[in-house]
């Protein structure tokens, strides 16, 4: 069976107008390409993201710390509830086939630990200038670009 590409995005749970922005078009790109957004789930970057691509009809996963699918974004179409607390970032991460990093905090940098770790393709969007990742992007459209080639798509 063919699977589309899975492309999670990962970001501040907390993001200001700008990072906003720049989350709905990464998610609104990822669906453009067919490919499949999952997060956590939740609001931030992973809201933005997902309401992007939502709006270009898009599929979209998120990864619930809780045991409530209803806790879910309204933009997120398969909500998966783990109660592993924030244990979930790994489940992010592994099940995706490239990540695209934001701007975050502590969890952020944990999945991109993961990422690194579990030999994911990671690319960062204005994020983490201090951690020396390899692959950067300047928009959207490039980031999403670079993870679905890293990805082998």
């Amino acid at each position: 069976m063919n699977r589309a590409p899975t492309l999670a995005v990962i970001g501040a749970a907390q993001a200001s107008p700008a990072l906003s922005t720049l989350a709905y078009e990464v998610g609104a790109e990822i669906a453009r390409q067919g490919a499949v957004l999952i997060c956590g789930g939740r609001g931030g970057v992973m809201e933005a993201a997902a309401h992007g691509a939502r709006d270009q009809g898009g599929h979209t996963i998120g990864i619930l710390p809780g045991y409530e699918r209803a806790a879910a974004n309204p933009y997120i179409e398969f909500p998966i509830a783990t109660g592993i607390g924030e244990a979930r970032n790994v489940i992010v991460v592994a099940s995706a086939d490239a990540v695209i990093a934001l701007q975050g905090a502590a969890g952020t940098l944990a999945e991109i630990g993961f990422a690194l770790k579990l030999g994911r393709p990671l690319v960062a969007l204005a994020s983490w200038p201090e951690l020396e990742i390899s692959e950067r992007a300047e928009t959207p459209m490039a980031a999403v670009a670079r993870a679905l080639v890293m990805a082998g798509r």
